[in-house]
């Protein structure tokens, strides 16, 4: 089994291509073997100039010591566990020799070239032979999204034997500019999903691997969910709580996790994963930011940011020259600076994030372009909205206010959810359409704004969108402090 890592070093750079051995802490001039609970680890370098360097790495699989340890019950056929194509092709096993050969690199910690391990370079994957019983589609389907052009070609069953067909593995090839961490932590998480199974037994710590290692790219994958039902094999259990992880990172709804079926007696072969556009979240973001844009909004307020979701939406966007996040909570905006940081620098220098209660007034806040309370505003006990409404559109006062909430009446539509519930625990109400333009003509009138509603999500031609946004735009030459202050 053999994967080879390349590395071109890019025009005008000043540091040699192989200088990939100080990231991998493998010497380029050496051969290194690392014994392995089921074989060898070979890595060495077929290719070392100053513009091109590859790394290789070799598993040499003892059948035997990879079966040993398992108990007589093992459902495998017993001369299948001896007799298979895990010395050869790309599976678990590389996930595994990726973690131990190669774990320093999978971290992303380099001493000697710190500035290298943070920097994309321009590389190449190589496996020859990669189980996927779904084909060439699912290969691109999963390595496509994360920036990698893949070339996926299947292997036939016999060369010498055209007629016989084509067999479920693939050479895969994987060419794109990536940081040697990312690219390490991609093909640890895909390789056995696109296998669908793994040589050890998985336990709830398999969960903790997953989301550490597909940490920054696996939350906004448009095959998550798929990709999260194949690494964990299909355990149930396991699987629910991936996702509901993973639906917290991506500011997900539990809608769009009791969305996902999962399929216990699903069989060996991959189920194609399901057609879908942009999950309720995203379009949720996509719509406040196009709202922000159309009100010119330059000085902008998360009102209720959480996690960073909406930050990290406009961050990109240069129409923002600054953007404040407000929470009352800390722990949720630790995980929002930690999630910055992650982002250019001329993106996160012009945002800051603040603690803060929005029913109470906060003079620092007054002046902004625009505010949005993004699935905010359920989240507050009816007796407290007022203060709210003040600390906002009388306090604050900003230019214009963007609020999103859920439509109770689109509720039916989604089959998980028990008759009369909310969508999630936390909140206090939900407003039916009716209900939330009478709220929002009565805040338009007392603080002197107009408004207008924009249906967001699914949208069903009796019960209306799954979200519902308002946008308040303040009117010029009014007296709202004076209504706001009554």
């Amino acid at each position: 089994m053999l994967v080879t890592i390349s590395c071109t070093r890019p025009d005008g750079a000043d540091w040699p291509a192989t200088d990939l051995g100080f990231l991998l802490h493998k010497n380029p001039s050496r051969r290194q073997a690392f014994e392995q609970s089921y074989g060898v680890a070979h890595v060495f370098y077929p290719e070392a100039s100053a513009d091109r360097c590859t790394a290789a790495m070799l598993l040499e699989i003892d059948p035997v010591r990879l079966v040993r340890g398992k108990s007589k019950g093992t459902p495998e056929f017993s001369l299948g566990q001896y007799v298979n194509d895990r010395p050869y092709a790309a599976s678990s096993l590389v996930s595994v020799a990726i973690s131990t050969v190669f774990g320093t690199a999978l971290h992303g910690r380099c001493k000697q070239r710190p500035e290298l391990a943070e920097t994309a370079l321009p590389l190449r994957i190589e496996l020859p032979a990669v189980p996927c019983k779904g084909g060439a589609e699912y290969a691109e389907r999963v390595f496509a999204p994360l920036g990698w052009t893949v070339a996926a070609t299947a292997l036939p069953l016999d060369p010498a034997f055209p007629e016989w067909g084509d067999s479920h593995y693939l050479r895969l090839e994987l060419t794109g500019t990536q940081r040697l961490r990312d690219a390490l932590s991609h093909l640890y998480v895909l390789l056995p999903v696109l296998d669908g199974s793994k040589h050890y037994f998985l336990d709830a710590a398999e969960i903790d691997k997953l989301l550490r290692v597909g940490e920054g790219w696996l939350a906004g994958h448009p095959e998550r969910e798929w990709i999260t039902r194949r690494y964990l094999t299909r355990r149930h259990t396991l699987i629910r709580t991936a996702l509901a992880r993973l639906a917290e990172l991506d500011d997900a709804e539990p809608e769009e996790l009791d969305a996902v079926e999962v399929d216990l007696d699903e069989p060996a072969a991959p189920a194609e994963p399901a057609e879908r556009g942009p999950s309720l979240a995203v379009l949720r973001r996509q719509a406040v930011h196009r709202a922000l844009l159309e009100v010119g909004a330059s000085r902008v307020l998360d009102l209720g940011c959480g996690q960073a979701a909406l930050l990290l939406e406009l961050a990109p966007d240069r129409a923002f020259a600054e953007i404040v996040g407000v929470d009352v909570s800390m722990r949720e905006l630790k995980i929002a600076a930690r999630r910055l940081r992650r982002v250019p620098e001329w993106q996160s220098r012009r945002v800051t994030l603040r603690q803060g209660a929005l029913t109470y007034t906060d003079a620092s806040l007054r002046g902004y372009d625009a505010a949005v309370l993004m699935e905010v505003i359920e989240h507050v006990d009816p007796p407290r909205l007022k203060a709210l409404e003040h600390a906002v559109f009388g306090a604050a006062a900003p230019g214009a206010v963007v609020v999103t909430t859920p439509n109770i009446e689109y509720n039916v539509h989604y089959e998980e959810l028990a008759a009369g519930t909310l969508r999630h625990t936390d909140h206090r109400f939900e407003w039916n359409r009716a209900e939330f333009a009478d709220w929002a003509h009565r805040v338009a009138e007392t603080y002197g704004y107009t408004v207008r509603f924009v249906p967001v999500g699914p949208e069903d031609p009796e019960l209306g969108a799954s979200t519902q946004m308002a946008v308040f735009t303040r009117q010029a030459n009014d007296d709202s402090d004076e209504k706001g202050a009554a």
